[in-house]
């Protein structure tokens, strides 16, 4: 795969030697708030009168940056990251921090990644793009692993791993490579299984495996050992959303027809349970891949033949390890009527067959939310409620339950309501804990504004928020009801 990397990453491969060396003994700076990334597609193309095809308050964006926390019941903690803004400016900084259950209390995010004081080889200053927000893992030993996520070969992806366990204060950089979308899975005793998006013909999907035996050096295995992308789907281009159940890591995704993303459509499954050297579809039958073609045997449901877009939330596995996946459907790419009826939607395969149960209509395309299975009870967490700007991507968050295998759905409750901004991208924590149990931003949808961030518990009747300004190291989150 050698030849299919830029030479600008050969070049950092060298520099990043003596950079790593040199600064590996410095903390990473800290900031004095949670302060979210604000941020418009801005192109004329997408915007008309109902807003852009997506803004707002992204911190936790998008839906193909998985996971963005996670807990760790070593240290009664989760952690999660975000993408912040610098000094609350349109900058983006890739951040780090974590939720202590213990005393209710949050540290001064870290900064893991700063795009303006980081060496000129990594990427251009200023970055403002929430394409570039992080993702994370914890290994078998506690070290906290950070990717933050490139734009093709235009910007490296980066990796990041923590110096000591469990630790937020100093990360150490292991690699930068073209990987765009990280979502990287450890799978206890085995490794690192990450799955990954590159610009090769549209955006196409790839999986990399380590093993557990990689260390923080640089020189000696931040090389070698990642040099083995692997495509596994390239018919157009894709977006996809996956997880982790256990061993398993499965993930949903859709195709664009002649790689245009704006038709995004058809839903695909495929799930590995030996770290992506055997792939299967939902039937467990072995997947030949690299899938080339849009009619393969991963297909769940051709919406293409019905004229519906696919929008890809969150998906999960059911007590025997059936998947179940959320999605939007959509009419049309932008926002506003023109695209309705939108439905939130559910797709479970029950063993013999798919059923699809629309819960409620959306709002917007973007509006994302997630799917958590409580052994008989499955649970949404998501915008599905109009908000202060309607059109908008976004909206007020609402807990949805089903009892029955997903063939009804009842709204439990509100869990935000008579907000300024919409709130949206709700994510999904690995291993949530049950005060922790959804995360997200808010913001304006139509014009530049500060950008909080929340979390909730199980029932969402719990919401707090991130301090923005903190005048000490520890604060606690704010209790919005």
């Amino acid at each position: 795969m050698y030849k299919s990397m830029p030479i600008g990453v050969f070049v950092f491969l060298f520099l990043s030697y003596f950079v790593v060396s040199v600064h590996a003994a410095d903390a990473n700076p800290k900031d004095d708030g949670y302060r979210g990334i604000w941020f418009t597609l801005g192109t004329k193309r997408t915007i008309n009168e109902y807003g852009d095809k997506y803004s707002g308050g992204l911190g936790t964006y998008t839906a193909n940056h998985v996971p963005m926390a996670v807990y760790a019941k070593e240290v009664e903690k989760t952690f999660f990251v975000y993408g912040g803004a610098k000094k609350g400016k349109q900058i983006l900084q890739a951040m780090i921090s974590y939720y202590d259950h213990k005393n209710n209390r949050v540290p001064r995010p870290t900064v893991v990644h700063d795009w303006q004081t980081a060496e000129p080889a990594l990427s251009e200053r200023n970055v403002n793009d929430p394409h570039d927000n992080p993702s994370l893992c914890i290994d078998d030993k506690g070290h906290i692993w950070v990717f933050v996520s490139g734009r093709g070969s235009y910007r490296l992806g980066l990796v990041y791993r923590s110096a000591e366990p469990y630790g937020i204060e100093r990360f150490e950089l292991i690699r930068a490579w073209e990987e765009t979308y990280p979502q990287p899975w450890w799978v206890k005793g085995k490794g690192l299984l990450l799955l990954f998006t590159k610009y090769t013909s549209g955006r196409e999907l790839y999986w990399a495996f380590s093993r557990n035996s990689m260390t923080s050096s640089f020189s000696r295995n931040g090389t070698s050992r990642w040099y083995n992308d692997n495509r596994f789907a390239g018919f157009g281009g894709h977006y996809q959303s996956s997880a982790q159940v256990g061993g398993s890591v499965v993930t949903a995704f859709n195709f664009h027809p002649d790689g245009k993303s704006d038709e995004r459509t058809n839903l695909y499954y495929l799930r590995t349970d030996d770290c992506g050297r055997t792939w299967r579809n939902f039937r467990g039958e072995a997947v030949k891949t690299p899938l080339d073609r849009s009619d393969n045997p991963a297909l769940v449901r051709d919406y293409l033949s019905e004229k519906r877009f696919v929008y890809i939330h969150d998906l999960n596995l059911d007590r025997q390890g059936r998947p179940l996946i959320l999605y939007t459907t959509s009419a049309y790419h932008e926002a506003g009527p023109q695209g309705d009826p939108r439905w939130w939607t559910v797709a479970y395969w029950n063993g013999t067959e798919w059923n699809y149960t629309e819960v409620t209509r959306a709002n917007h395309n973007y509006s994302t939310g997630s799917i958590h299975v409580e052994d008989d009870l499955w649970r949404i967490i998501g915008p599905t409620e109009t908000g202060p700007q309607p059109h908008g991507c976004g909206g007020e968050v609402a807990v949805w339950t089903s009892r029955d295998e997903g063939k009804t759905w009842h709204k439990d409750r509100d869990a935000t309501h008579g907000s300024e901004f919409n709130h949206t991208y709700v994510r999904r924590p690995l291993h949530a804990h049950p005060d922790f149990y959804a995360f997200w931003a808010d913001g304006d949808t139509r014009k530049p504004c500060k950008s909080h961030l929340y979390f909730c518990d199980k029932t969402g009747e719990n919401v707090r928020r991130l301090p923005y300004d903190m005048k000490e190291d520890f604060a606690n989150p704010e209790p919005v009801r």
